[in-house]
């Protein structure tokens, strides 16, 4: 098999692969909704900020989960439209189930794949994708179809995780599995949380692509639980290398791991006897 093949072939079992995660975790989503929205809210805020939206706007949000930021952009444009795609069918239901909740007559959701979206060129106002770059089988080749889709003149805007030591909220639970389980290296590559993290990588990634005026903030929140047991449940429930790496150990291990998670998330406590654990993104935006 030749290095083309091998990385169609490669590519292809990383879209199945996110394709089943996905789908796997939209109940947990689901769950966690109202938490989870109020968490990201800052981020997709800075990303509408820059995105310039006008009233009659056609906005495209990409790897939307649940539906944001491109449900509040709808109450931007109401003389335009957006339009949420993402991969997974599950993940897209609980999306639709929010616009019909707040009677939004301007939202259309669509299941397809960042390599070949289903669009015209130049069909976008605007191109959000919060938290899916990490995702993408090939980013530079998913960032050429925002770009080819977007209209000239039109920005595209993303929020990617900072680097690890910012974005505590993770790397409590998952420094702790990765301290008690050998866990093999992923390939160069793979999908992660922080896979986009590195110092300039997006933006590069934005210049190559064909976008000008690019530009990068860091935005930083707290993620907010009322007890470091509700935190444990949380990630439990919504991030697949929690569960993926407590698989791997028996029970004595896991009650170990839970042990040392709980006693580090009660040393960021709120007045109100919650924990606040700091989380970090890079929102970079380019013009097409």
């Amino acid at each position: 098999m030749n290095t083309e093949l091998k990385m169609s072939a490669r590519f292809e079992e990383i879209r199945e692969q996110q394709h089943d995660t996905w789908e796997r975790f939209a109940a947990g989503w689901k769950k966690w909704d109202g938490m989870a929205l109020s968490w990201l809210a800052p981020f997709g805020e800075a990303m509408l900020r820059k995105a310039g939206l006008r009233e009659d706007a056609h906005v495209l949000d990409i790897a939307t989960g649940t539906g944001e930021p491109g449900l509040t952009a709808a109450r931007r444009v109401p003389r335009g439209r957006v339009t949420l795609t993402d991969l997974a069918e599950h993940m897209l239901a609980v999306a639709s189930e929010h616009v019909a909740l707040r009677g939004l007559d301007n939202v259309e959701t669509r299941v397809c794949e960042t390599g070949a979206l289903p669009f015209a060129d130049a069909s976008f106002d605007a191109v959000l994708c919060r938290f899916g770059y990490m995702f993408f089988p090939d980013i530079g080749i998913a960032n050429r179809e925002f770009v080819r889709v977007a209209r000239p003149g039109a920005r595209v805007c993303a929020a990617i995780w900072s680097d690890p030591l910012k974005n505590p909220w993770a790397t409590t639970i998952l420094g702790t599995i990765a301290r008690h389980v050998d866990l093999p290296a992923p390939p160069p590559g793979s999908p992660g949380l922080f896979r986009c993290a590195g110092t300039g990588y997006m933006r590069e990634v934005f210049i190559e692509s064909g976008l000008k005026d690019v530009h990068e903030e860091e935005v930083a929140t707290d993620m907010l639980h009322e007890s470091p047991e509700h935190y444990w449940t949380f990630m439990n429930d919504v991030a697949a290398p929690v569960v993926a790496g407590l698989a791997k150990v028996d029970a004595a291990t896991r009650e170990k791991i839970k042990a040392e998670v709980l006693h580090q998330a009660r040393r960021t406590p709120r007045d109100d006897g919650g924990i606040r654990l700091r989380s970090t993104a890079t929102v970079i935006v380019g013009t097409r």
